[in-house]
């Protein structure tokens, strides 16, 4: 291969689909050689799991607006589908590439991108990760004896100890050099993520705007508008929550973007009466960081119990007996739960929520967890994979590491046998009912369905559950 500068310079993108803040694009950048950047679908490879259908919905508005910036700059974005091991080194023969560069991952994964970067290296090219999805790397913070953290407050307050690295900005037109000719690119139809009939996804519209521009318009909605009343976030009623979560799944916004926003250059700016709440907000980003440490030392992390006690845990249902995501569920209590006709008006909001704008509240999130686990006996990767299937703001980490703590079984969970009560949680997060109105316009009257369950007698059996639990925990 010829050592010329008209050699390109590959961005691998994956859950990184920004151009400000991103180490791998500005580094390609930096080599001063025609740019290429790529996005590959892969969903084939050990480790990586078929997109749900709400992500795959954000996923395809995510890179249409990628692309559209990139035109503005005079490239594009390159498409190709595939199993990355294979489609990145043809890629790399079809260009004859110099240099490789993506931003890490951390899930399992990474065992990808290692076997990648040793190949192509092996054949001469410069192949470099970066650190541009996470304040810090999961190996930076560690306790005394060099091991990861299982508790969330030793946890967040070791990682507040450590610098955060400086914010990158949007390269410039004048600062990237595009190929003479654009690569062969898939047609980002072709790859059918948007549904179809039915399409189901105009509560998505109506809710979001994937894509960079949008994502830095929500945190500057966030921070001028709502992070005054961030102390309310458990009230589901209150626009009070940033709703940037599905922006950060896909990296359209960094965590150093925001944590600079708050702590950083634009610390300045954030209204005097918000400031109060910018280090709980901050620690939510910290729960983010969390989750993708323990994905990190546990990368089945959505398959096996954190904690090896609860294998014994006596479920009335398990994830094989009710079957995938795209099936009937089997087991009428779990189709009750799904469309939020369970007859409990808080559980039935929020699965309602979830199944229209693609998200819902986190108070409302733990509490329709704890039901399905605690008041149903439901194995907890029931309920992970509906979320996985249905939220736009499904992450590796997240998703598993959340749907843990509740059941538990997870990191920091204690106490593991805490059963919400739904009827409380609905008198004192939302003791008006406006969230349930919203949600529930039928509540009251003959169409509204019977409760599917006894709540009291259904905790009393799941603490007769755990006791098998902490039978396991005593014998280890």
């Amino acid at each position: 291969m010829s050592r010329n500068k008209n050699r390109p310079s590959i961005v691998w993108l994956r859950n990184d689909l920004r151009l400000a803040d991103n180490p791998a694009l500005t580094a390609a950048a930096s080599e001063n050689r025609p740019l290429v950047v790529v996005y590959i679908h892969d969903e084939t490879g050990d480790g990586i799991r078929t997109l749900g259908a709400a992500s795959k919905w954000w996923l395809h508005h995510s890179i249409a607006a990628l692309d559209a910036e990139l035109k503005k700059l005079g490239g594009h974005l390159t498409l190709r589908g595939g199993p990355a091991t294979h489609v990145l080194p043809a890629i790399v023969n079809e260009l004859d590439a110099a240099s490789v560069h993506w931003n890490r991952r951390y899930s399992a994964a990474r065992d990808i991108d290692v076997g990648l970067k040793l190949s192509l290296r092996e054949r001469g090219l410069a192949v470099e990760s970066h650190p541009g999805n996470l304040l810090h790397e999961p190996w930076h913070v560690r306790n005394g004896q060099g091991e990861a953290y299982k508790v969330f407050t030793p946890y967040w307050r070791a990682a507040q100890e450590l610098p955060v690295r400086d914010l990158l900005t949007k390269p410039q037109p004048n600062e990237l050099h595009w190929p003479e000719s654009a690569p062969v690119s898939d047609e980002l139809t072709d790859w059918a993520l948007l549904p179809t009939r039915p399409d189901w996804a105009d509560g998505l519209r109506d809710t979001w705007t994937p894509g960079e521009a949008g994502a830095l318009d929500r945190l500057e909605t966030f921070v001028a508008e709502r992070l005054v009343n961030y102390h309310r976030r458990d009230e589901p009623a209150v626009d009070a929550t940033s709703g940037l979560s599905p922006h950060l799944r896909f990296g359209e916004i960094s965590p150093t973007q925001i944590w600079d926003r708050l702590r950083g250059s634009g610390a300045e700016t954030v209204p005097i009466a918000a400031r109060k709440n910018t280090a709980k907000f901050l620690s939510e980003v910290g729960w983010r960081e969390f989750s993708a440490t323990q994905l990190f030392d546990n990368p089945r992390l959505a398959i096996d119990n954190y904690r090896p006690a609860f294998d014994a845990f006596p479920w009335g249902y398990t994830v094989d007996q009710i079957g995938a995501v795209d099936e009937p569920a089997g087991i009428a209590e779990v189709e009750a739960w799904r469309r939020g006709r369970t007859g409990i008006p808080f559980i039935d909001a929020g699965m309602r929520e979830l199944w229209h704008t693609g998200t819902m509240h986190n108070r409302v999130r733990m509490v329709v967890a704890s039901f399905l686990i605690k008041n149903l006996l439901i194995d907890w990767r029931v309920g992970e994979q509906w979320f996985w299937d249905t939220l736009v703001d499904a992450d590796d980490a997240s998703n598993p590491a959340n749907w843990q703590w509740v059941a538990g079984s997870g990191a920091d969970a204690a106490p593991y046998f805490r059963v919400f009560n739904p009827i409380l949680q609905q008198n004192k997060f939302d003791p008006t009912g406006e969230y349930v109105a919203r949600w529930v316009p039928e509540l009251g009257t003959a169409d509204y369905p019977d409760t599917i369950v006894d709540l009291a007698e259904t905790r009393r059996e799941a603490l007769e559950a755990y006791d098998a639990v902490k039978a396991a925990a005593a014998s280890n």
